[in-house]
């Protein structure tokens, strides 16, 4: 029996549902024909039955407090799902009762929603005012803080709102004018603060460079600075200081957004950026460029008079004097500081048209149909102001020459009588001045501190902001660093070369064959210094073999003790070897056109050489 009782207690336990063991159960029985058989598997199926019981009897007692905790659990739950069903049951037919009530009241309702909604808006417009009569206020912090994007941000945003919204609120007349008027001044301040990074900022670095460079060479002599920087070629302003923006920041400029935490100005690529987002914003891109245009070559010429006056103070400041050294050394210097600057202006210009560039083709671009202006342009102004400035140093238009009184036209005849000429007369002082106030202590005192406030300048900012003595004016004219004359090219020859090699690196092959520093270059070289030199070679020799008897005319003792001979010399061999020294050093210093030298150094030692022959044989007939 006990295994009956185990079988079926295995059967309930494999079988997962109790239908199917009875279901079997039952056909067992009905299958069987032996009533013994039945009333055994009868007996079996009770005793099973019963030790289930008990058994179940058994895990309610060891269970008894689980079980218990489940049906008052249970219990619980159950009353409150009724109690939630009742509740619900209520608050259905009150939301009836409410449908119905606010149905009766619906076009009260509608007047209050209204009014409500009026009411939010005026308090939204009077927040609006509130916050637009600080604009003022705001703009100038921001203005004097030169976060410029945040400020025209701010006032667009203003003049639009009162310009809108708030059009017909008639207290913010005088407000609505203050702020339309400084929206139509503000590019200015943007275009000069364009400028002054364009102009200033960009070539601070460099006056600092050249500032150090020239503590450096202080203490050499004048054959070593002409070495300085010939042998290398000059670099670009760093990278870091400008850098270009590419195709691929045109998201980052158009996302652009300041920091008011941080200076503006420290990276003067990116500053640009945001002055020229303002000025889109207030939609003045083409009044810029026609301004960079305009302002261009009058910038680079203030360039020109700053680091004059820049290189002036430095020779002051080592104890030169430009009167008496006038030596083309500082032309040098000039020359090479000028084309840093130079650089760095066109790198700067480069930055700013990639800006606009970028402006321009993005989808909210300021207008369409707007004309840029192009590197090259840029390129073509600096050769024009360094044009200019060759013309006045290399003296093309021969002013000093002209201006200098000839010895040959001293004797000149003013078509009176000519023994006036040989006739007694009185003896003309020279006019002196009693005194002078040139070497007083005001004037030392004041010129003194004229250049310490300039030194104060060059330490701020490495750029000299502008004032009365920085262009070194002296007689209503502009004072030179050395004496105008073409000598002068042999000096800066190779430096300009190299100069325009790099412009014209730089530049598209169609605007490179019309470099006109070049052009003007080769011009002023084969058709104005050439002919110069070979007229005053012509000169020298000519005054000393076109006399009457040339043979008689002897070096003099200290020429010929200068020049380390015993045995006497025809100052006309003196005057040649001159002549074709001096074309032998021109040979050196413009090595480019060291054929045309050497074809005057032939020609000229022909000709002597006939001069020679035609002496001697003279001499023997």
């Amino acid at each position: 029996m006990a295994a009956d009782t185990g079988r079926y207690r295995s059967a309930v336990s494999k079988s997962k549902d109790p239908s199917g063991l009875l279901i079997s159960v039952i056909r067992t029985l009905s299958s069987s024909e032996d009533v013994q058989d039945r009333e055994t598997e009868k007996g079996r199926l009770e005793e099973a039955y019963e030790k289930c019981d008990r058994d179940v009897d058994e895990l309610i007692v060891q269970h008894y407090t689980e079980l218990t905790t489940a049906i008052r659990t249970y219990q619980s739950i159950t009353e409150r799902i009724t109690s939630s069903r009742n509740k619900i049951k209520q608050v259905k037919e009150n939301l009836l009762s409410c449908k119905m009530l606010l149905h009766c009241k619906r076009d009260e309702l509608r007047k209050l929603w209204i009014e409500g909604v009026e009411h939010k808006h005026v308090l939204s417009l009077l927040d609006e005012i509130e916050n637009i009569k600080q604009v003022p206020q705001k703009l100038e912090a921001s203005m004097a803080s030169k976060h410029y994007l945040h400020a025209t941000d701010m006032l667009v945003s203003a003049v639009d709102s009162l310009e809108g919204p708030l059009l017909q609120v008639e207290g913010l007349g005088d407000l609505r004018l203050e702020l339309h008027s400084k929206k139509l001044n503000i590019h200015l301040v943007l275009i000069d603060e364009l400028h002054r990074h364009l102009y200033i900022k960009s070539t601070s670095r460099v006056g600092h460079r050249g500032k150090d460079k020239d503590k450096g060479r202080s203490a050499l002599k004048d054959t070593s600075v002409l070495d300085v920087g010939l042998s290398t070629p000059r670099k670009l302003t760093e990278p870091s200081q400008f850098s270009t923006p590419g195709t691929s920041s045109m998201r980052e400029l158009q996302e652009m957004r300041e920091d008011l935490d941080v200076d503006p100005e420290e990276n003067s690529a990116e500053f640009m950026g945001i002055l020229i987002k303002a000025l889109a914003k207030l939609k003045k891109i083409p009044e810029t460029i026609k301004a960079i245009m305009e302002r261009l070559e009058p910038e680079l010429k203030q360039i020109l008079k700053r680091s004059t006056t820049q290189i002036a103070d430095h020779a002051y400041q080592r104890g030169e004097n430009l009167a008496q050294d006038n030596q083309p050394r500082l032309l040098l210097e000039l020359l090479e500081l000028l084309f840093d600057k130079l650089n760095a202006v066109a790198q700067a210009h480069s930055v700013v048209l990639s800006h606009l560039q970028q402006i321009i083709v993005s989808p909210n671009g300021a207008q369409e149909g707007i004309k840029l202006y192009e590197q090259a342009d840029v390129y073509a102004k600096i050769q024009t102001v360094l044009q200019m400035l060759l013309m006045d140093y290399l003296d093309v238009k021969n002013t000093r020459s002209a201006a200098e009184p000839s010895a040959q036209l001293s004797y000149a005849s003013t078509g009176g009588d000519f023994g006036a000429f040989f006739a007694k007369k009185k003896p003309v002082r020279p006019k002196q001045s009693l005194f002078k106030f040139e070497s007083s202590s005001h004037a030392i005192s004041m010129s003194a501190y004229l250049r310490e406030q300039r030194r104060e300048l060059y330490s701020k900012s490495g750029e000299l902001q502008g004032g009365a003595d920085d262009n070194l004016i002296e007689g209503g004219e502009t004072k030179f660093l050395c004496k105008p004359g073409a000598r002068n090219i042999t000096v800066i020859f190779q430096p300009l070369l190299r100069f325009i090699q790099e412009i014209e690196s730089r530049m598209g092959p169609a605007q490179a064959k019309q470099c006109q520093l070049h052009t003007f270059l080769t011009y002023y070289i084969n058709d104005l210094f050439l002919s110069q030199v070979r007229t005053e070679t012509n000169k020298e020799i000519e005054a000393v073999t076109k006399v009457s008897d040339p043979l008689k005319i002897l070096a003099s003792a200290d020429t010929m003790k200068n020049l380390g001979v015993q045995r006497p010399l025809l100052q006309s061999t003196v005057v040649v070897e001159k002549s074709i020294q001096d074309l032998m050093s021109l040979m050196q210093d413009l090595s480019a056109y060291s054929n045309q030298f050497l074809e005057m150094v032939c020609v000229k030692l022909k000709e002597y050489k006939e001069i020679c022959n035609t002496a001697y044989r003279q001499i023997h007939e």
